[in-house]
């Protein structure tokens, strides 16, 4: 294969940005030769293009038309137009999360493997983000020895009401399966679990609806446990403003902070650990000195990351964010959910069958009635690089 002929499925805010940047060219050796979407309005445009348009999923599936399916749809269709997809022998790419919760996961997981030579990768970018890139080498090659502790808040991913009220879907348990742990923070989770690891133990507290006329949460805060004894603290809203992005990672060695674009690393001259126990006076602490690591942003990090999809089906290039790893951070969302819903800690990995049925528990109770609004175009993009 030279080529990979990609479909979309989805052709929302999402949809149309991939889309925009594989009929611009922006992915070598890939392109874009249909689009599916339930709602006509959305299709026009392309069939100009001399796209193929289709109303159904199944359809464009089936359609001989495609090489790769890229999945942008509401979450819940994650899971059966993956598996649909895979039966195919179609490529496949999945918006985050890759399924609404854990066990629909381990569902596609499960069909993904009896087709092991067919590429499967999930959309996250923020993988290909040299901040996140190079606190990845910085704890790979051992600078913050064992890490001990972590916090991160995330609480500049700022909503309003119209933002609730532009589709039906969103901010509800059937349509959407959760609030900002599965829809705004996913991208943290990944990189959360890339970085640290899973958690042993999550011990959370969540907030329905305290700042927006939704269902779902809309603040968390979550405390994490790891097998090695480490602790780390995840806060994140939709409704704080100017709000937070700051990561803080201490190790035996120093620690590591991310915030505002600034990357600073503050090394221990001895360990932390030596230090407690051999020091001669009270209060000293280790020599440190402190590093400003540059950072830049990267431009079009989904064209990137479509751009290695596209090379490890035609030349078998390693994928970055391999679609099974996407069940690490939808189980990250469920387990910080639950916990908050029935105030337990949780012991991981999560019981995903009982995740599961407190989900349709929400669904089938909920009495929440939507009215959905339609707002102005605005530029979405702004929220891709934190």
């Amino acid at each position: 294969m030279n080529n990979v002929r990609i479909g979309i499925i989805g052709m929302g805010n999402m949809g149309k940005h991939h889309a925009d940047y594989l009929l611009n060219k922006k992915v070598a050796r890939a392109e874009l030769t249909a689009v599916g979407s339930t709602s006509p309005q959305k299709l026009a445009s392309y069939k100009e293009k001399g796209v193929e348009v289709f109303g159904d999923g199944e359809q464009m599936i089936r359609s001989g038309k495609i090489d790769a399916l890229l999945i942008a749809t509401p979450h819940y269709q994650h899971t059966s137009l993956g598996i649909a997809a895979l039966e195919a022998g179609l490529h496949v790419m999945v918006e985050k999360p890759i399924s609404a919760h854990k066990a629909d996961a381990e569902r596609l997981l499960a069909v993904r493997r009896k087709f092991p030579k067919q590429v499967f990768g999930a959309m996250f970018q923020l993988r290909t983000e040299n901040r996140y890139m190079k606190i990845k080498k910085v704890l790979s090659e051992g600078h913050l020895g064992e890490i001990v502790r972590f916090s991160w808040i995330v609480t500049d991913w700022f909503r309003t009401d119209a933002y609730y009220a532009s589709g039906g879907w969103r901010a509800t348990w059937r349509g959407e399966g959760g609030g900002v742990l599965i829809n705004q923070c996913l991208h943290q989770l990944d990189m959360l679990q890339w970085l640290l690891g899973m958690p042993s133990s999550v011990r959370s507290f969540v907030q329905l609806g305290r700042f927006h006329n939704i269902e779902v949460e809309d603040q968390i805060t979550a405390y994490l446990e790891f097998p090695n004894k480490a602790t780390g603290v995840f806060i994140a809203s939709t409704g704080e403003a100017p709000g937070t992005n700051r990561l803080e990672i201490a190790g035996t060695m120093g620690k590591l902070v991310l915030e505002n674009d600034k990357l600073t690393v503050i090394r221990n001259e001895v360990s932390m650990f030596e230090q407690l126990k051999t020091a001669k006076l009270g209060f000293q602490k280790p020599e440190t000195w402190t590093i400003d690591i540059p950072v830049t942003t990267v431009p079009a990090q989904h064209a990137t990351l479509m751009q290695n999809f596209a090379d490890a089906i035609i030349d078998g290039a390693p994928l970055i964010s391999p679609g099974e790893e996407g069940i690490n951070s939808i189980e990250l969302a469920n387990v910080m959910l639950y916990s908050g819903l029935i105030k337990q800690t949780v012991e991981m990995p999560m019981d995903s069958a009982a995740y599961e049925a407190k989900l349709k528990q929400l669904i089938a109770e909920s009495k929440y009635e939507k009215k959905v609004v339609e707002i102005s175009s605005e530029d979405f993009t702004k929220s891709f690089t934190r």
